[in-house]
């Protein structure tokens, strides 16, 4: 009797352990990476700026919601995206945040960002781009949001803003995903 309550105590440890490390690689549930602090010192290289923002970004089934704040931009804003790169490298395009000029490279794209400011918007599969060259190694495929948010969620995605005065980027946050347990994250 003893071995049994042993074996089923041990099934239930095992359990709870596996249900902690899926909560904690957000497999389950919507996901939120906070608010998270926007700097030149981030780039890649690192920049010199004034400027500073926040990138908030909730991961659901088959969207994400996010908001982009900053402002004292020492160049004119010229766009915004997520790229996918570890920290201190860069990477990639793989969504659109925004741009201000009046004809996008990202066809039927028409989020406008402000010199400073809130942008908030939305990123399904049909807005997951194919990593351009010369990353077009790095695979993830237009269209494949799965494949994004693993990206996403394994921390090997950041936002930044690019401005005239930087056009490799002004300020730049690396996306940490946290929570994954549900809507209270």
């Amino acid at each position: 009797m003893a071995r049994r309550t042993g074996l089923v105590a041990a099934v239930a440890v095992v359990g709870v352990l596996t249900l902690g490390l899926l909560a904690s690689i957000g497999a389950a549930g919507p996901t939120d990476n906070g608010n998270q602090r926007m700097v030149g010192y981030f780039e890649v290289p690192s920049v010199s700026t004034e400027a500073g923002g926040r990138f908030e970004l909730r991961i659901g089934d088959s969207q994400l919601q996010y908001t982009l704040t900053y402002s004292g931009l020492e160049g004119a804003v010229a766009q915004a995206h997520i790229h996918f790169a570890q920290p201190a490298v860069n990477g990639g395009i793989t969504a659109w945040l925004c741009e201000a000029t009046a004809t996008s490279p990202q066809p039927d794209f028409d989020t406008q960002c402000p010199q400073s400011g809130t942008v908030t918007g939305t990123i399904t599969a049909d807005d997951v781009l194919a990593t351009p060259s010369p990353s077009a190694a790095q695979g993830i495929a237009a269209g494949e949001f799965e494949e994004f948010v693993r990206a996403i969620r394994a921390g090997f995605t950041y936002a930044n803003v690019h401005s005239a005065k930087f056009p490799g980027g002004e300020i730049r946050t690396q996306i940490k995903a946290r929570g994954g347990g549900g809507d209270d994250d």
